[in-house]
């Protein structure tokens, strides 16, 4: 497999000595610094005479690489242009989790990709464990009243971030709400607590999350000797407690504890995350997954994202933010803009008929002829504006509906 790169970042580069290991190699390296490149070339992932800035137009061709790997460090506008034109080529894509904490962005590269037919990997391979599985199938039965651990009254993740910064932190959320919308479904409402306006930091952010089952969903930021995150559901009858590591290939810890004082029992698993991803790359054509839950689609990446950016709006105004379910496309952004264009006529139109009137009335006091006749046109004016308004409604309908749009 001839790899592509475009930046980098830790998460990049372990799926980058995964792919090495199973006999890839880096064909082409756009927009690497000095320092990540040496250390690439240090762990033997690529060779010292590759040039590590080499154009990105020469990621869209297909004969120098297989699948192009884009990283987080160091991001700019020209990299993200260079996505752009990358999925709109068609190219097979895996990119690191968050790129960019832009909502617009996400969705926009989300409709070049369903025009494209391009696949976009986000690097979310958590929800793939067979632990977060297991945790959902409790979910489920505790919600039915036929769990072990009775009914589930909420869920609970503490993070433990390298760093406190606000990108930081909202990074680390964004990837951790994948896993959340796994386990609890996508949520409805967004709150936030512990954090002001003003906060350069966010080391007391507690983020509540309201899902379709009006299950409380709380994610938090706490200290810790090591990185990572502790998911828990708190059930009647125990507790069952998930210890899920930052390291790429560290063994995940499932504890169930009963409430009744018996012994929990405590199963660990190792997972890793770089082939967990690469599995999805090699079978990006198949239309099911084999895994117990479905793989993360871009479409759930750009949902994380808009969580993420979510959460300064609620910080800023104090209160829950309400979330809609709104499917991005260029026919839903054409409805829309044509909802508000329509608006804007009405609106006009009502204003033109006040003027009209007035107009009118002062013209046929003071015997104007041309003013009255001017007044009179307004129905006119209105129906020369509305015939090419209606007429853009039919567009839709001579568009061919495209084929079902695959999930990646």
């Amino acid at each position: 497999m001839n790899i592509g790169l475009l930046g980098c970042d830790r998460q990049i580069l372990d799926l980058l000595a995964a792919a090495v290991a199973d006999g890839g190699r880096v064909a082409v390296a756009c927009d690497l610094d000095a320092e990540t490149f040496a250390a690439a070339v240090a762990r033997g992932l690529c060779e010292r005479t590759l040039s590590r800035d080499a154009s990105w137009e020469s990621l869209v061709d297909p004969r120098q690489t297989d699948v192009v790997f884009v990283g987080a460090d160091r991001w700019n506008e020209g990299r993200a242009d260079a996505v752009r034109r990358i999925v709109q080529a068609g190219r097979p894509v895996v990119v690191s989790h968050p790129l960019d904490l832009s909502m617009l962005w996400a969705y926009e590269i989300d409709m070049i990709r369903g025009d494209s037919r391009a696949t976009v990997l986000p690097f979310l391979p958590d929800r793939l464990h067979p632990f977060v599985a297991r945790l959902r199938s409790l979910l489920e039965a505790g919600l039915a009243a036929a769990s072990p651990f009775g009914g589930i009254d909420a869920i609970v993740m503490e993070r433990r971030p390298e760093a406190f910064d606000r990108d930081a932190v909202l990074r680390a959320f964004s990837r951790d709400a994948d896993l959340l919308r796994a386990i609890a479904g996508d949520p409805k409402r967004l709150s936030t607590l512990g954090a002001t306006p003003q906060s350069a930091t966010f080391t007391t952010l507690t983020v509540e999350l309201n899902g379709p089952s009006s299950l409380p969903v709380r994610w938090q930021v706490v200290r810790g000797d090591r990185p990572g995150a502790r998911l828990s559901l708190m059930g009647e009858r125990g507790t069952v407690t998930l210890e899920i590591p930052d390291g790429p290939t560290d063994a995940w810890t499932l504890r169930e504890q009963p409430a009744d004082g018996s012994p929990p029992r405590v199963a660990t698993l190792p997972f890793d995350r770089p082939r967990a991803v690469l599995s999805l790359l090699s079978r990006r054509d198949a239309v099911e997954s084999d895994a117990a839950m479905p793989p993360a689609t871009w479409s759930d990446a750009a949902r994380t994202i808009e969580l993420a950016e979510t959460i300064p709006r609620s910080v800023a105004k104090g209160r829950g933010i309400d979330l809609h379910q709104e499917e991005f496309s260029e026919i839903g952004t054409f409805k829309g803009t044509m909802a508000s264009l329509g608006c804007g006529i009405v609106l006009a139109g009502l204003l033109l008929l006040v003027l009209a009137t007035l107009v009118g009335g002062i013209a046929s006091a003071a015997g104007w002829e041309f003013g009255e006749r001017l007044a009179g046109a307004w129905p006119w004016i209105i129906l020369t504006v509305l015939v090419p308004f209606l007429s853009l409604q039919i567009i839709p309908l001579l568009i061919p509906q495209p084929p079902p749009n695959r999930k990646n």
